[in-house]
Parts: structure tokens; sequence; C-alpha cells
């Protein structure tokens, strides 16, 4: 991502033609569309009017990717956004869609810190390998009819993985229980 800094200023002129006030040149809606990916934050405005025309143009860029093929929102998605325009859930739309791209944002961030090599800060959390060797009893639970499990654990990881296996089967049990109750 790029620096913290202020917003890459684009002016639309009369001409409906954008202009770069950093590097003095027009610009397309391609070169903008490189600027955000390349993490840049942009503000178009009219030159004339000072209206901040940014929500149009980014609207643009993503009708014209989705219309060359390029698509990203399924169908369902694009009609849900459509009906929250005429309906209630207008105001809680942008602050789901807002957090929804958030924790993509925060998910994509810690996935690329885990391929750099960087330590998984959860691994500090009290009870953190005790739960990794639960959801590694629970696959390979999951995994045992499979016929790549056949080279399996030898008899004595066996017993300690059935332990293992035996007390999520009885939280599952609780669970169920507790929400059957509810």
């Amino acid at each position: 991502m790029a620096e913290t800094q202020s917003p890459l200023l684009i002016k639309r002129y009369a001409s409906r033609r954008l202009y770069n006030t950093e590097t003095s040149d027009y610009v397309t809606l391609e070169d903008i569309a490189r600027f955000i990916r390349a993490g840049r934050e942009v503000q178009i405005v009219d030159l004339k009017s000072g209206d901040d025309l940014t929500r149009q143009y980014l609207l643009q860029i993503i009708a014209e990717h989705e219309s060359k093929g390029e698509s990203v929102l399924p169908i369902n998605v694009l009609t849900d956004l459509v009906r929250s325009y005429t309906t209630q859930a207008q105001s809680v739309v942008p602050q789901f869609l807002a957090m929804s791209f958030e924790m993509l944002r925060d998910g994509q961030s810690k996935m690329m810190e885990n391929f750099a090599g960087i330590p998984n800060p959860m691994a500090a959390m009290p009870g953190f390998e005790a739960m990794q060797r639960q959801q590694q009893a629970f696959m390979k639970s999951m995994m045992a009819g499979w016929p790549s499990a056949a080279s399996g654990p030898q008899a004595e990881e066996k017993d300690d993985k059935s332990d293992e296996l035996d007390q999520i089967k009885k939280q599952l049990a609780d669970l169920q229980s507790k929400l059957s109750k509810l």
C-alpha cells in the first residue's frame, strides 16, 4: 500500500477531460483505476463547480470492468444493491459493505504476512496450541474415510488422536444441547 498521504487530486474540465494535478497531465479512467490499485486515494472534483465527483467516477470504473467480462460482483449482489436504494436497508448497506471490505483487506494482509514468514500473532495466545491440535484431530477424523488417509498415523498416535476426537465430540454434543435449549 502507498504511504499515508493526501488524496491525488484529479480535476474534471468542462470538456470532461480528467487532469492529474500532481503530474500536470491528462488521465483516463484506466489510469485512475491503476492509481487506486496501487493503493493511492483519489479525489475527483469538477473544476467549475467544485463538486466531488469521485463516487460517480469510481462507479463508472466498476461498470466498465464489469462490462468487459471482469465480473467481480455476482448478479444477486447487484440486485440487492439496487433494492437497497429503495428500501429501509439503505442505511445499513453502506456500513455492511465497508465492514466486509475491511475484513477482506485484513484477511488478505494477514495471509500475506503468513506468506512472508512473519510469525503468527495468534501463536502467543494462551491455548492456541491446544486449539490447533483439536483442529488437526477434527480434520483427520473428517478425512478418515478418504483414500489418502490409508497411510495415516501409527497406532499409538491414533490413541492420542481418538482421545482428542472424543473430547471434540463431547464438546460438540454439549454445544448442540445448549443450542436446542435456546
